[in-house]
């Protein structure tokens, strides 16, 4: 199923933080805190300003960001979890942001 944001929303796909330890204990899934990195999935047209003009969005579809903890709402797609947010709610953009590299990074690590 596709999905178009409707504009200045995006879509995310939360990416896991991987296995939490704290002191040798391994934390269960219901205890952990979500991720506050994920995917853009999709992105909105952007938003409308004042003079009528479209402000196009500054992330795309692929790039990794940071959002806060609590920003967006959690919507279920086909099974999968997604959050949808307006554009503001992104604290940032991270560099280099393809995933594929981002894991081959940890790998090498």
């Amino acid at each position: 199923m596709n999905i178009r944001p409707l504009h200045d929303r995006i879509v995310i796909q939360r990416l896991d933080e991987g296995e939490q330890k704290v002191g040798g204990i391994i934390i269960p899934d219901t205890a952990r805190e979500k991720p506050q990195r994920g995917k853009v999935i999709a992105a909105g047209a952007g938003k409308i300003r004042d003079d009528g003009t479209r402000q196009p969005p500054d992330v795309k579809p692929g790039d990794l960001i940071l959002f806060g903890k609590y920003s967006g709402q959690e919507i279920r797609l086909d099974g999968e979890d997604y959050l949808i947010m307006r554009e503001e709610e992104v604290l940032g953009v991270i560099d280099g942001g393809d995933v594929k590299k981002q894991k081959d990074v940890k790998k090498q690590k």
